[in-house]
């Protein structure tokens, strides 16, 4: 493999949606004493609403501003000009919520490293904008370590925030933070819909985007154990004797997204099957290497396949 480049930029980026509070946020973080440390700071805005920065002290903490109004500004020759010409040791992006991270991360210089991603969110306005530009809600939560509400207080309703948010990403942390700047941390626990410790391990049809994320996470937690699950065949000669692929079509926001999931499985009667096939398959995860996943991976020791129908909702979910 490729040597990664050494970082020589730390680069803090803040995303959420116009309005959602993203410029005061950037101001506490940069009169915070423990992010104050005189290291020479450039903030990029990327969008601005009407919030502004108050500057009157930036420049004497060596801050400077610099503002990507267009997205087709959004290259590495541009990072790189605004490094240089700032002599900037690192960089404060506000990034605008209605682009694609991925716009950003293919723009950014290869040493430039992302230190902390937080997401900003106005909990008064999140269930609209998840209801109405979701696909892009989805993209922000996807990636980010730490989602946090503002604006909230206890009529909202703190679990729709939270499934919301583990329906993206298990991972992320949220918080809530109150008027009165009383900040709350989400502790609520996120069972799984299935016992992972059973016998036998039956996916509900519900079940199966859930389950996937959950065993391409943390696969070794499954290894040895049977599972039961109803999903679709796909087999193709470039893959090893007795090795096919089984899984569904999973949607995480939106149609545009939907794609197939599926785990590597052996089986004797692999030749039976073709691909599109509706099966119920039963048989033991093991954490090993295979072909089919360029390194190791959950592989399905298959014990028993059975023909079947396809479920009510053939594109699984994660709700």
């Amino acid at each position: 493999m490729p040597e990664q480049p050494e970082i020589r930029m730390p680069v803090y980026l803040f995303t959420g949606f116009l309005e959602a509070g993203k410029t005061r946020f950037i101001q506490q973080t940069l009169e915070d004493k423990r992010f104050d440390t005189g290291e020479k700071t450039l903030v990029v805005l990327c969008e601005e609403g009407e919030e502004e920065l108050d500057t009157s002290k930036m420049a004497s903490k060596g801050v400077e501003i610099r503002v990507i109004e267009d997205k087709e500004q959004l290259t590495e020759a541009t990072f790189n000009r605004l490094a240089d010409e700032t002599g900037a040791q690192r960089i404060l992006i506000e990034y605008n919520g209605m682009w694609q991270m991925n716009e950003l991360f293919e723009a950014l210089p290869a040493d430039f490293g992302i230190y902390q991603e937080i997401c900003i969110a106005d909990s008064t306005t999140f269930l609209s904008f998840n209801a109405n530009i979701r696909s892009l809600v989805v993209d922000k939560l996807s990636s980010a370590e730490l989602i946090v509400f503002n604006r909230y207080d206890d009529a909202i309703d703190m679990l729709e925030l939270h499934k919301i948010c583990r329906g993206v990403s298990r991972g992320i942390n949220i918080a809530y933070e109150y008027s009165d700047g009383r900040v709350k941390y989400d502790d609520i626990e996120d069972p799984l819909p299935f016992d992972v410790n059973a016998a036998s391990i039956k996916l509900e049809d519900t079940d199966y985007a859930l389950w996937y994320r959950d065993i391409m996470e943390d696969p070794k937690k499954y290894d040895g154990k049977e599972v039961c699950f109803k999903g679709i065949v796909a087999v193709d000669p470039r893959f090893p004797d007795n090795n096919f692929a089984v899984g569904r079509h999973v949607m995480t926001c939106c149609v545009e997204d939907i794609q197939y999931m599926g785990i590597a499985a052996e089986w004797g009667g692999v030749k039976t099957l073709k691909s599109r096939d509706w099966i119920k398959v039963t048989g033991k995860i093991a954490f090993e290497k295979s072909k089919m996943y360029r390194g190791k991976g959950p592989v399905l020791k298959v014990t028993d396949v059975a023909m079947t129908s396809p479920p009510k909702q053939e594109v699984a979910t994660f709700y």
